[in-house]
This record gives C-alpha cells, structure tokens and sequence, in this order.
C-alpha cells in the first residue's frame, strides 16, 4: 500500500469513526450505546458523574482523532499555514491532556475490571507521555524528534478506530462475550499501533541515516 493510500485511509477512518461517535452520542440516549447498556447491567454501577467523565473524553477525543492527521500530513508552508499549525496543535496536547486524564477515572470503572482498566491506564500514560515529549523537542527545536514523538501519539489517539475494528472480531470469537472481548480490546487496540509506528520511524531513521534523541 502507498504512502498516501495509508494517509487517506487514516483520515477516512478517523473522520468515520469521529462521525460515529458524534451521532451514537450526541443524538441519542447513552443509555442506548451497547457499552453504556452493559454497565447498566450491574446494579451497583450508577451513570452520574461516570457519564459526564465520557462525554468529556469523547469530545476531547474526536478533537485529537480529527486533528492528528492534518498536522502529520500537511507541511506547513510560510507564515500562516505555520501559525495556524501551531494553533491546531495546542487544541490537539490540550485535547489528549485533558482526555487523557479523565480516562484515568474511568479506567477504573472499564468493564471488564482490572485486565481492562489496566491496558487503558497504560494507554493513557503513554499517549499523554508521548505528546507532551513532541512538545518539549520542538521547543528545543528538535524537529525530526518532535514529528516521530507525534507520530507515535497519534498512534496512540488511532486506538479509539482500532478498538471499534477489533471489538466486533473478538466478540465472534469469544462466542458473543463481550466483557472477554473487552478484556482483550483494551491491549489489543493501542500495542500494534504503537508497534508499527515505532518499526516504521525506525527504518525510515536507518534509510535516511539520522537517529532522533
């Protein structure tokens, strides 16, 4: 696959999985979302302030997920391109900043208990972690260093797509257990992106003989 057949499939995805979440979200009941459902289920879990904590991490999260693949995929050229490249990229570290510490709470509500609650507190960690180092290497205009740490963010940020590609599969293959599936998605949706992200900056570092600190 080329180059931009990758890129246009990343914006596709994360502009459709956005949409999604838009709708399934911001139109309906949550109490209608499957996953919002299944928590329903257990008596002693109560949707306030849980609910407000989501809504909070969707919203920065679809942010994030739209922006990311506009400022990886379009230099930015003279004053204003640059300007507003620097603008969108304060919305995106506040946007993660933000979402990623409010997953924190709801790690420790994730169904599937603590295997869950784990992956994603791990996930949060490192996107957080990831995106605050791109910040500090371009203050310390290292760019090379700054676009690879972006990368292996977004990376990061993708999770919310690979979560939604794996969970239907992993539900057929754990005979329609969705908190086996869960259980699963958590790890599974977040450590092959940043697998790959990482393989990919390292051969692009070997061809072109430079190494980012």
């Amino acid at each position: 696959m080329s180059k931009t057949a990758i890129r246009t499939l990343v914006i596709v995805l994360a502009l459709a999985i956005s949409a999604y979440a838009i709708i399934q979200y911001g139109f309906f009941a949550p109490q209608k979302a499957g996953l919002i459902s299944i928590k329903l289920r257990n008596p002693d879990f109560h949707l306030d302030p849980w609910i407000y904590a989501l809504y909070t991490h969707i919203v920065t999260a679809v942010l994030a997920l739209v922006i990311g693949p506009f400022q990886l995929f379009l230099k930015p050229r003279g004053t204003k391109p640059l300007s507003r490249h620097r603008l969108l990229g304060i919305v995106y570290v506040g946007a993660v900043t933000i979402s990623g510490l409010v997953n924190l709470y709801l790690s420790m509500y994730a169904t599937g208990g603590w295997i869950s609650g784990l992956g994603f507190l791990l996930l949060d960690i490192l996107w957080v972690g990831a995106t605050w180092i791109s910040v500090f290497k371009i203050l310390e205009k290292n760019t090379q260093a700054h676009k690879e740490w972006m990368l292996r963010s977004y990376a990061l940020t993708f999770a919310a797509v690979t979560l939604r590609i794996w969970l239907p599969l992993l539900i057929v293959i754990y005979h329609g257990s969705f908190v086996q599936a869960y259980q699963v998605v958590a790890w599974l949706c977040w450590i092959p992106n940043l697998l790959f992200i990482e393989a990919m900056i390292r051969l692009r570092s070997k061809r072109s003989g430079r190494m980012s600190r």
